[in-house]
């Protein structure tokens, strides 16, 4: 596997890499309306902390966390292009995520897990909340949540 570097998002060169493996992944790979994936978060100088993930030159994943209740950060748009799926990519991409999360200051993560993708936020310490699962832009979801 080629070489992996992780990009702290601070320009905006660096959040349209972001928007276009989130593009490929949600909008294009599982039919998320575009209005439902981009928002106000998605730009240069909002609360959200973006961070895309480099195999060799490629833009491999991305993904962002949100302030979200006192201490706690949101976990969102977790992004892994299919080419680099199964590679351990996401697990790379979620620690660095949550070490960031963790030097900002948080320390409680939540998160909305595709309920496919449920196992493997078990495997990073999630743990799945009591609700019922849940229909955001079509796909069944779950809350979880995890103590820094």
């Amino acid at each position: 596997m080629e070489p992996l570097k992780l990009i702290r998002v601070e320009q905006e060169e660096q959040l349209q890499r972001c928007l276009a493996v989130r593009h490929e992944v949600f909008i294009l790979g599982q039919k998320v309306p575009p209005e439902r994936e981009v928002d106000d978060y998605d730009r240069i100088g909002s609360e959200a902390q973006h961070v895309l993930l480099l195999c060799g030159r490629d833009d491999a994943a991305a993904g962002r966390y949100i302030p979200y209740k006192k201490a706690t950060a949101k976990m969102q748009r977790i992004a892994v292009r299919a080419a680099y799926r199964g590679q351990g990519l996401g697990r790379v991409l979620m620690e660095a995520l949550e070490t960031f999360a963790r030097q900002d200051g948080f320390q409680r993560l939540v998160l909305d897990s595709q309920c496919q993708a449920e196992g493997f936020y078990h495997s990073l310490g999630y743990v799945t909340l009591p609700d019922e699962p849940f229909d955001d832009a079509g796909i069944l979801h779950v809350r979880m949540e995890k103590k820094l």
